[in-house]
């Protein structure tokens, strides 16, 4: 095995002596010392954790959207209005910010206790899929061109354990993040071959405003944020950022997988 690391960040492993011959398969890694990264969802929570551990990671500049910028409380972020189920707010933020390098699509909704028989359901669903689904999408579309022009860069998707399964009072939340993990692979697909790496993250509860209904168990959102820096650096293409999410992607090779038990109980 040969392993040659490129001045961009691009790790390319070449296997020789293969049969039949494979492909080189290229790993990205992204040094986030001296780049620009955009968070949306930024002003609390989650992504004011991921502002916060990109800036002690070394980036020079970290937009902080919210869809009021006045609401960004974070040192040294720069605040922008951002709303991602609007495309002109997408579109502004594009142009306004064409050094971005690292794109975390961290804004999310969750509308629980609907049932999907329930065609009441149909309001929360579209909302949901609004922010969960065409967010990250149109946030992707939008910000390609631009980590294409700067070099490759990084997109990272805020997806959740509920991408795999679904329980009784999450199901369109879940429907809308299986579909989120659907479009995060086909974008890594699509985005490979411009050197952009992009990263699924899934967790269980986290420790934040969206879970603070909920009992059980929950990470710190800081700790979330570091493993994520962790995944950047690494080029992980993957992060699975507690144990729930670790237990559950284990149990795919189950031959009962996690997500066809009766999670009723």
């Amino acid at each position: 095995m040969v392993i040659i690391l490129y001045d961009s960040g691009h790790v390319k492993i070449l296997l020789p002596h293969s049969s039949p011959p494979l492909t080189p398969y290229e790993i990205i890694i992204m040094n986030i010392q001296g780049k620009t990264a955009i968070v949306t969802g930024a002003n609390r929570g989650l992504g004011q954790a991921y502002a916060k551990a990109l800036l002690q990671a070394g980036a020079q500049k970290v937009y902080a959207g919210a869809r009021d910028p006045s609401s960004v409380t974070l040192p040294g972020v720069t605040p922008v209005k951002l709303d991602v189920t609007s495309a002109r707010d997408i579109a502004a933020v594009a142009a306004q910010c064409s050094d971005v390098d690292i794109v975390i699509n961290n804004a999310g909704i969750a509308l629980t206790d609907t049932q999907l028989l329930d065609i009441d359901t149909d309001q929360s669903l579209r909302a949901q899929f609004d922010t969960n689904v065409w967010g990250i999408l149109n946030m992707s579309r939008a910000f390609a061109p631009v980590l294409r022009a700067n070099g490759g860069g990084a997109i990272v998707n805020m997806l959740s354990v509920l991408s795999w399964l679904s329980l009784p009072r999450t199901a369109s939340y879940s429907a809308s993040k299986a579909a989120a993990w659907a479009i995060t692979n086909g974008l890594r697909n699509e985005l490979r071959e411009q050197g952009t790496l992009v990263i699924a993250v899934h967790a269980g509860l986290i420790d934040t405003d969206m879970a603070r209904h909920l009992d059980g168990p929950k990470t710190r959102a800081e700790d979330v944020a570091q493993r994520v820096i962790e995944g950047l650096l690494n080029g992980d293409e993957e992060v699975l950022a507690d144990a729930i999410s670790k237990q559950v992607k284990a149990g795919f090779a189950l031959s009962a997988a996690p997500y066809l038990a009766d999670q009723r109980s």
